[in-house]
């Protein structure tokens, strides 16, 4: 059955192929991107900055007024930092909470109410391995992420009287462009920094997982089916059998067993 879909972030990565897909697949696609884009792919452009709360409604009305209702939110739009705690610029961080986790939420909440109306949807929010476990030198990464496991862990008990379905993705490593992204973003390296060396190291270690990662259309795949299956899982890991085992070894190992693997890999000393 054909459904209105709207989805963020489809400038590039997991965005763009799965907009594409399912567009190809007959669903009605549309795809928010930050700057003017040509639309390709059968997608319908939208401009929408989840910075800004003004864009993100009137990206809502936009589809509403031609559709009527929306059946599928897929809240995939992010970015990336990296860097010291301690030593992390303050904007960075910010920037890498507010796009990440309250974007979202804004974007969510003018959602809901539509859904609600209509008799129900779905609304699949991007989290990570990095929501389930934090990553060095990603701590602000991981804080969003974490944040997105529990807002909708929330969210899905509170809907569920209104048949508004909740799933979370959780993504391992993908080759897309997020390394280079990240680079925008990342604190800058300074020799007088005491976290400089072991921040350099983890830091090529986090980027090497990432090129040898997946191409984006195996999760795009994915995600066209999970959103035409009549009662989709709460949660899908589509990550390799490495990174799945580690989630798995989280809530089975000790926890400072546990810490010790994730140090010997990303060479924590």
């Amino acid at each position: 059955m054909k459904k209105i879909i709207l989805i963020t972030g489809i400038s590039s990565g997991f965005g763009k192929q799965t907009a594409r897909l399912l567009a190809e697949k007959g669903h009605v696609v549309y795809g928010t991107v930050r700057k003017e884009t040509a639309a390709e792919d059968n997608v319908i452009y939208l401009k929408m900055d989840l910075m800004n709360y003004d864009s993100v409604r009137l990206a809502v009305s936009s589809v509403l007024g031609k559709e009527g209702r929306i059946d599928v939110l897929i809240n995939n739009a992010g970015m990336h930092t990296g860097g010291p705690v301690e030593t992390s610029p303050i904007e960075n961080i910010k920037l890498q909470v507010d796009t990440n986790f309250l974007g979202m939420v804004n974007l969510t909440r003018e959602v809901l109410p539509v859904m609600r109306k209509q008799g129900g949807g779905t609304i699949i929010n991007f989290s990570s391995i990095g929501g389930l476990m934090g990553l060095p030198f990603q701590a602000f990464y991981s804080a969003g992420k974490f944040a997105i496991e529990g807002f909708s862990e929330a969210l899905r008990m509170e809907v569920r009287q209104f048949n508004i379905k909740i799933v979370l993705i959780n993504p391992g490593d993908f080759h897309t462009n997020n390394s280079a992204n990240r680079r925008n973003f990342l604190a800058p390296s300074d020799s007088k920094d005491p976290y400089n060396e072991q921040y350099l190291k983890t830091m090529a270690i986090i980027e090497k997982d990432e090129g040898n990662g997946w191409e984006p259309v195996v999760l795009a795949k994915k995600l066209v089916g999970i959103v035409e299956i009549k009662n989709p899982r709460n949660r899908y890991i589509i990550a390799s059998f490495e990174q799945k085992l580690a989630v798995a070894l989280k809530y089975i190992l000790p926890g400072k067993l546990f810490a010790m693997i994730l140090e010997d890999h990303y060479k924590i000393k």
